[in-house]
């Protein structure tokens, strides 16, 4: 299964988003006939770039080709070198994936046990119930 596009009312639907100047502005649902038809709503059609529902951490969840590592939000930055739409930065001391394009802490977070992550001491913090 690859990015199977959804059908609707016999045209051929997808996820685009908006990016102007390396940013993701709005993510919609739009044909490529619209997308491309000239007076259309949607402004410059060399603005949006595909982006795939199924794709997360460059993983297709449901078996298919990933497309550009993750799916965009708003506010998502788009890399043209790596063809990838990578989150916003979290925290400035995480990291990123260069393999999933996904931010991760300078240090992995315990397997036992409820964590936040606490940027002054760049570490994670336990979690009590009642504190």
């Amino acid at each position: 299964m690859g990015n199977t596009p959804v059908i609707l009312k016999g045209k051929t639907m997808a996820h685009f988003a908006k990016v102007i100047n390396g940013i993701v502005t709005e993510v919609n649902v739009v044909d490529w006939e619209t997308l491309n038809q000239e007076g259309h709503p949607w402004g410059d059609p060399s603005l949006w770039i595909q982006t795939s529902y199924n794709t997360s951490g460059g993983v297709h969840r449901l078996g298919g080709t990933p497309l550009r590592k993750n799916y965009a939000g708003i506010g998502y930055t788009y890399d043209s070198v790596r063809d990838a739409f990578i989150p916003p930065k979290p925290f400035a001391s995480w990291v990123l994936n260069e393999d999933t394009c996904l931010w991760g802490s300078p240090v992995p977070m315990p397997t036992t046990g409820m964590h936040t992550w606490d940027e002054a001491t760049t570490s994670w913090v336990e979690v009590t119930q009642g504190a």
